[in-house]
């Protein structure tokens, strides 16, 4: 992990561990645990005890078809693949809450560093959405000008052509 030399973490080292999953962001609990400086279980402990400050919109455990994606694009995670545990997910409001619950400076001041992020990341995203759905057109349009020249060579590729006489049968 890299820090500033305020202490801070760098703002890449956190938006580099928050993921989409479900289509909302969040960090997955070993990501969390690194950043905090404590143990994955800890984390886990903690949201089995307070099962009403962790509800389902807050943070929620990974499907094994979700953690298997999340280790196949997440190089930092492949220990995750031979974990029997099922990972948990945070949203931004899940972080919030595992602050409290962890009750450590340290926790806290993470936490408020990561909802940055968060707020950060959202902030890009919404002002970009414009770009993001001209993107999504052109790529549409690509897609569909690619089905045609594959119509076109597929029907040009069952015309006889007559070399001798240069005509097409």
């Amino acid at each position: 992990m890299e820090n500033t030399e305020s202490g801070l973490l760098k703002p890449d080292t956190i938006k580099n561990r928050i993921l989409t999953i479900r289509g909302v962001q969040v960090m997955i609990d070993r990501n969390l645990a690194e950043l905090y400086g404590v143990e994955t279980k800890r984390i886990n402990e903690q949201v089995k005890r307070n099962p009403n400050r962790f509800p389902v919109r807050y943070c929620f455990q990974l499907t094994e078809k979700e953690k298997d994606e999340v280790v196949a694009i997440c190089d930092h995670l492949s220990n995750l693949k031979f974990s029997y545990q099922l990972p948990y997910a945070f949203t931004e409001q899940g972080v919030a809450m595992l602050s409290t619950a962890l009750k450590s400076d340290t926790a806290v001041k993470i936490s408020i560093q990561i909802i940055d992020s968060f707020v950060a990341m959202r902030r890009f995203l919404n002002e970009n959405a414009a770009i993001f759905q001209r993107l999504d057109a052109l790529e549409s349009k690509q897609l569909e000008t690619d089905g045609k020249f594959k119509q076109l060579f597929d029907s040009l590729q069952q015309v006889d052509f007559d070399t001798e006489t240069g005509h097409f049968l």
